[in-house]
């Protein structure tokens, strides 16, 4: 009787380890898929990442960054031949140049004209639109209508 109830525990032992084996085997290819699927969205997230920067960086290279408008207008420059001159380089109209300096029209001509100074919250205004070039301006325009 313990011989059979040996030979019946072992069979039992191994029909249990067997049963293990292929289950254990499921999770492992599962547990390899999952690490090989998170490894690929880490690359996507760190090219993604990589591009991003690259585009602030871009931004920060084309428009001036002006972080305390009030200190950094101190130091822009104002002269009215300055913006008539550069509003006829870009080939705009004192109403398109104001919608890029963020005043009116008539502003632009009392500017230009000398009967009037900008604020200098407007000072900020004028210097970036002064970094830009005829495209970026037209396409400012185009986007703000």
């Amino acid at each position: 009787m313990a011989n059979v109830l040996a030979s019946l525990n072992d069979h039992i032992r191994r029909l249990a380890r067997r049963e293990v084996r292929g289950q254990a085997q499921g999770a492992r290819r599962a547990s390899a898929q999952f690490r090989r699927d998170i490894a690929a969205l880490k690359r996507v997230v760190k090219s993604l990442q990589s591009r991003l920067t690259d585009a602030e960086e871009h931004v920060r290279s084309t428009t001036p960054s002006i972080a305390a408008p009030e200190q950094a207008s101190e130091h822009i420059r104002f002269r009215a031949n300055g913006l008539r001159t550069h509003r006829a380089k870009l080939g705009l109209s004192a109403r398109d140049y104001g919608k890029l300096v963020g005043v009116s029209a008539l502003t632009i001509y009392h500017w230009e004209a000398g009967k009037a100074r900008p604020r200098q919250k407007q000072l900020v205004g004028l210097a970036i639109a002064r970094a830009m070039g005829k495209r970026e301006a037209l396409k400012r325009l185009a986007e703000s209508r």
